[in-house]
């Protein structure tokens, strides 16, 4: 199995995407990941006013936002016919045409790119559905190494409960009923997020994810990412600096969790 930790930061996977010079990527790329309902909308969302308040600029993207594909997806799946091997060429195209023409961009510019999801939940959707993982890979290898990869992980029953209180039912997609993992809703959630979970976890030293105990309450999740995301601007001779703490109405305490995500995915 490929160990890419050892891989510098900016550098590609396997194969580079043409005609882009490496050598001017200055910013940081910063990615959250985890399975479905585990809070990583919820995280970004107090990342990214945080990032900001300590003078970075942050560029906010995710899975099927690009211009090319994010439509496209959304049509797609309404119908619930979706093959397994068409979304997952759907996604990577999603990716590809933001890694081109958003990601890379901003990354030229020096701008903090923090991202819901990354190639990893494109490759352990696929993985889970059936997919070969070596040609999954390959697939993927155009991706560019991120400067951390933070994997929120929770176990099962936590998602479950996140659904039910949160959003009040379960998805289709996300319960992994175009494979038919369950006789129900809730069965095949907990089926495929359980399958779900342990592809991530077999990702996560190869690739060198820093695995975040995310079966805590969002506030402590939140300052375990503050920490280790402090690291990522440390330098020998730029120590970390903690902002004062400001007042409660200028402050960016984590956003509750959302009943209906406008950008789950």
């Amino acid at each position: 199995m490929p160990d890419y930790k050892a891989r510098p930061p900016l550098s590609y996977y396997r194969t580079a995407l043409p005609g882009v010079d490496y050598s001017e990527l200055q910013g940081k790329l910063i990615v959250v990941e985890g399975p479905d309902a585990v809070g990583r909308s919820t995280q970004i969302r107090g990342l990214k006013p945080w990032l900001e308040e300590l003078g970075h600029a942050v560029l906010d993207t995710g899975m099927a936002r690009s211009a090319l594909a994010g439509k496209g997806i959304k049509e797609a799946k309404q119908g619930n016919t979706l093959g397994p091997v068409t979304m997952t060429m759907y996604y990577l195209t999603d990716f590809a045409d933001r890694l081109e023409n958003e990601i890379i961009p901003a990354l030229r510019a020096g701008v903090v790119v923090l991202t819901d999801r990354y190639i990893y939940s494109v490759m352990a959707r696929a993985i889970a559905r059936g997919e070969n993982r070596a040609w999954m890979e390959r697939t993927a290898g155009f991706a560019l190494v991120p400067h951390a990869t933070f994997y929120l992980r929770a176990e099962v029953q936590h998602l479950v409960s996140r659904v039910v209180v949160g959003r009040g039912a379960f998805d289709y997609w996300e319960s992994g009923l175009d494979n038919g993992f369950g006789r129900n809703m809730h069965d095949s959630f907990v089926r495929y997020q359980s399958r779900l979970i342990r592809v991530f976890d077999s990702l996560a030293d190869p690739y060198g994810f820093e695995v975040i105990d995310a079966n805590r309450p969002p506030v402590e999740v939140f300052e375990s990412l503050k920490t280790s995301v402090s690291r990522i601007f440390e330098t020998p001779d730029k120590p970390r600096i903690i902002p004062p703490r400001k007042s409660a109405q200028r402050s960016h305490p984590v956003p509750t969790l959302r009943t209906a995500s406008s950008r789950r995915e």
